[in-house]
């Protein structure tokens, strides 16, 4: 594993990077308001070990990354994708396979339409169309924008009041899979111990732009799989439902179970899917 502070597009990146460079390169993208910390370190290692070389990055606002200002906007969605186009510059690699969570799926949508010649494959995990269609799809569950209600109250310099808050975050997004508390809160503390100013992730609330890209999934060339969870409290089953239809030629593989998450018990689906299409 090796962490960098790289200067993309002129603000800071961290990065870290699993396996051989030699090996066909896997970007993982993360959904909002999360680190590079939940993508699992055993679960890049393992990813690595299939013959990859797996790199992940915090989003602006995020961990080690460049931080604004809580309650400022200051960069669109086309800017996050632009920024995982220049993680790849900095790795000296011209194509990748792209593995993207939630957002991070969105963005890699936008990544196969602004950048074609950048992506030879595309993973989408617990995601949904980017576009209007998305605004005639099943809401986010209640509990979660009640969890998050609770931030105004957090003292973010307390780890004894942060890191269960933050753990707690994902037990809002799980499904009916045990929650795996245990590793929630390791998680949790490593992003606590790294991240310059926590109550900067909620800038991603008030992310726009893109909208250059709406419903232009049809248009999207390279093999795609789709990754949903049945009882996905977020993005539910039917946002994957919805994003298989929007990109004809896609593979839909469903989690029976799982929410919006990235549960230990789905690793080897989600790994087999993605050395699959990347074979």
């Amino acid at each position: 594993m090796s962490e960098q502070i790289l200067k993309i597009n002129k603000v800071d990146i961290c990065t870290e990077s699993f396996g051989n460079p030699k090996d066909p390169a896997v970007l993982l993208i993360m959904g909002a308001m999360s680190s590079l910390d939940w993508w699992d370190e055993d679960f890049c290692l393992r990813l690595a070990g299939q013959g990859r070389f797996v790199i992940r990055y915090d989003h602006r606002d995020l961990g080690r990354s460049a931080v604004y200002e809580p309650g400022t906007s200051n960069y669109t969605i086309t800017d996050m994708a632009d920024d995982a186009v220049g993680v790849l510059d900095a790795y000296s690699i011209k194509q990748a396979h792209i593995v993207g969570m939630s957002l991070g799926g969105m963005i890699g949508q936008i990544l196969a339409l602004r950048y074609p010649e950048r992506v030879f494959t595309l993973t989408l995990i617990a995601s949904s169309v980017f576009g209007t269609v998305m605004e005639k799809l099943p809401p986010m569950d209640q509990t979660i924008l009640d969890h998050h209600a609770k931030s105004a109250s957090i003292d973010w310099s307390n780890r004894e009041a942060v890191i269960p808050y933050l753990a707690e975050g994902w037990k809002t997004l799980a499904g009916s899979k045990p929650y795996e508390q245990k590793r929630m809160s390791k998680l949790a503390e490593r992003e606590f111990n790294r991240a310059k100013q926590l109550p900067s992730r909620f800038n991603h609330a008030m992310l726009q732009g893109g909208d250059m890209y709406y419903d232009k999934m049809g248009e999207i060339s390279v093999p795609v799989v789709i990754i949903h969870g049945t009882e996905d409290p977020a993005l539910s089953y039917e946002h994957g439902l919805a994003l298989a239809k929007a990109i004809p030629h896609a593979e839909l593989v469903t989690l029976d179970g799982s929410g919006h998450e990235i549960h230990s018990e789905d690793w080897d689906k989600i790994i087999d899917s993605v050395i699959k299409l990347s074979s």
